[in-house]
């Protein structure tokens, strides 16, 4: 149950409702039971004052009926603070569900690069949706029940032991029996539980893989062998919750064993107590309907460590995200101006999650408003120099400076609103075009909608996109499968071009392009380029030239540093590189 505690900080802030509910459920209950009071009374009075003669029968009835109507009428109450009770618990439930994955999901943005490379997506999915849904049994169904079995035995022990002492302990006495089953058996829930939640995961993880890749799958024929595989999880997953079900399958047989002896006992001593007159002929039937009213609260006992155990056992899960602590934080909350001067120095970076030495002492410097051009052979940590920029991870040594500041006391707010970033790897939402790319920018109407134009004209995807049926109303489906892959780019860069931001990062994003199409980008560029700090990395020596300043990169070191035509006369590796691409360009 530490786990669970978590919530409490919903269950006081829905307070009201939840002891609302709860005394609607308490209500509920003692009216059920003291409504037994008036069949025993009914049936005690019968026995004493029926006789034959026929001018006592009109009384008689009269009598019932009243007592029938007074039965009837708490009845009907009672159903309707049950009622009330679903109005209030269960939508409480339903408002902590939304509450708690709000909670998960905004946790889930901040926290950083590595951790989503050490946690697939279909577990994250998983703990957001099936986790939190197990939770809400908890703060719902779970609380209403118990709350609904611990008044009706409280209040039916109460009005049993009014009857008669000795008969209410015989009638109780397999209760240590019944604690400690559920004792053992919640144990059992909780384990499988947990294991069948991890298989859950499993699941997601393999079905988000494969229809995410389904191009690859299809283009490999591997469609039977993903099947082979999935079925052989599935069936994996099937046994982990047969194992659980046999577990929870243990508990309605045992608790209604357990309410069949009572029903025994209440016969058995009920008859040989009438015979002494000790107990009446109502008092037996009234210990009778008790134990009846008894059987469902009793035997959801088992449903309702199910559910508790079974949240429990998410909650954990989810807990275990939640305790996870961003690497990236704000050392300070105001809020800063970013111009956009930049400055590496000394930097080295090591990727935490593999040990793999990115950068080693780099340094170097762009001013305001300047340019600079950043190429390399793969694996020269061109890419994480991007991504320092925009502070997805620290530095493991070394500062890089933001007007004069260190990147790490800006507030991210500060940074990111003023950096426009197009990574190597496009991505592309489930939406229009128009939708993606005036994304990470406020406002709608015809305004809008020039911007959105120009933008696109400016990254050389505008006739592309008007050749569509819809024109910019079109959807790209799921991660812009519709989408070439040189369109993907140049949407992803018309994207950061309306942002309009004091930097701007452009992570290889020409690599799908065609020479005269990248040729005009970087003529629209170099008019965008004008009043802003813009970062150019990529492979093609051509992409690069225009810029103010050029770094090479080799092995995570800075190899060269200059402008274009210096580094050519130095006739190092970018003249090599650059030797290499005329010859390529030639021969194509």
């Amino acid at each position: 149950m530490k786990s669970l505690k978590h919530l409490n900080k919903y269950l006081f802030k829905y307070r009201v409702r939840l002891l609302s509910g709860l005394l609607f459920v308490a209500l509920s209950a003692w009216l059920k039971v003291y409504s037994v009071e008036f069949i025993q009374e009914s049936i005690d009075w019968v026995s004493n004052n029926v006789s034959q003669s026929a001018g006592f029968m009109p009384a008689a009835i009269t009598h019932l009926l009243k007592l029938g109507a007074i039965f009837f009428g708490l009845t009907l109450v009672s159903g309707i603070f049950l009622f009330l009770t679903r109005q209030t618990i269960i939508v409480t439930s339903r408002l902590i569900e939304f509450d708690l994955k709000n909670e998960v999901f905004e946790h889930y943005q901040k926290l950083d690069l590595a951790f989503y490379k050490r946690n697939n997506t279909g577990d994250l999915m998983n703990r957001i949706s099936e986790d939190v849904s197990s939770v809400r049994n908890y703060v719902g169904p779970a609380i209403m029940y118990t709350t609904n079995t611990i008044t009706i035995v409280s209040f039916t022990l109460i009005y049993m032991i009014k009857i008669n002492l000795l008969y209410t302990l015989y009638v109780f006495s397999p209760l240590p029996i019944l604690y400690l089953s559920v004792y053992y058996i919640s144990n059992l829930i909780n384990d499988r539980s947990t294991t069948v939640k991890q298989q859950l995961s499993i699941l997601f993880s393999k079905s988000q893989e494969s229809f995410s890749g389904i191009r690859v799958i299809k283009s490999y024929m591997l469609e039977k062998t993903m099947g082979d595989d999935f079925e052989k999880d599935c069936l994996d997953y099937k046994k982990k919750n047969m194992f659980l079900v046999n577990a929870d399958a243990l508990f309605q047989p045992i608790l209604m064993f357990l309410i069949g002896i009572s029903l025994v006992l209440i016969v058995y001593i009920g008859g040989r107590e009438m015979i002494k007159g000790v107990v009446t002929s109502g008092g037996v039937l009234a210990f009778v309907i008790y134990v009846n009213n008894l059987t469902m609260p009793v035997a959801s006992v088992g449903w309702i460590t199910s559910l508790v155990q079974r949240a429990a056992a998410s909650q954990t899960r989810i807990n275990e995200f939640l305790e996870t602590k961003p690497t990236i934080i704000n050392e300070e909350d105001n809020t800063v101006e970013v111009e956009g001067e930049l400055e590496f120095a000394n930097v080295t970076f090591v990727y935490p999650d593999t040990g793999i030495k990115a950068l080693e002492d780099v340094s170097f410097k762009v001013g305001s408003k300047e340019s600079i051009g950043i190429v390399g052979r793969t694996g020269s940590g061109k890419s994480t120099i991007a991504q320092l920029i925009c502070r997805l991870y620290d530095t493991s040594s070394g500062i890089i400076w933001v007007d004069g500041k260190n990147i790490r006391r800006i507030p991210l707010s500060s940074l990111r609103s003023k950096v426009g970033y197009v990574p190597q790897e496009v991505f592309l939402f489930s939406d229009t075009i128009a939708g993606n790319i005036s994304f990470s920018t406020d406002g709608s109407g015809d305004e809008l909608r020039r911007k959105v134009e120009q933008s696109a004209k400016d990254a050389a995807i505008y006739d592309n996109i008007m050749e569509f049926k819809d024109g910019f109303d079109t959807y790209v489906g799921e991660r812009g499968v519709t989408l070439s892959g040189g369109q993907k780019q140049r949407v992803s860069i018309a994207r950061a071009m309306l942002k309009a931001p004091n930097i701007l990062v452009m992570d290889d994003c020409l690599s799908a392009v065609d020479t005269n199409t990248e040729q005009e980008i970087l003529y629209n560029l170099q008019r965008y380029m004008e009043g802003r700090t813009t970062i150019i990395i990529s492979h093609r020596v051509s992409s690069v030239k225009m810029c103010d300043k050029v770094l090479v990169l080799d092995k995570g070191r800075v190899a060269e540093y200059g402008t274009h035509e210096q580094l050519l006369g130095n006739k190092g590796l970018y003249y090599d590189m650059y030797e290499m691409q005329l010859a390529e360009e030639v021969q194509s």
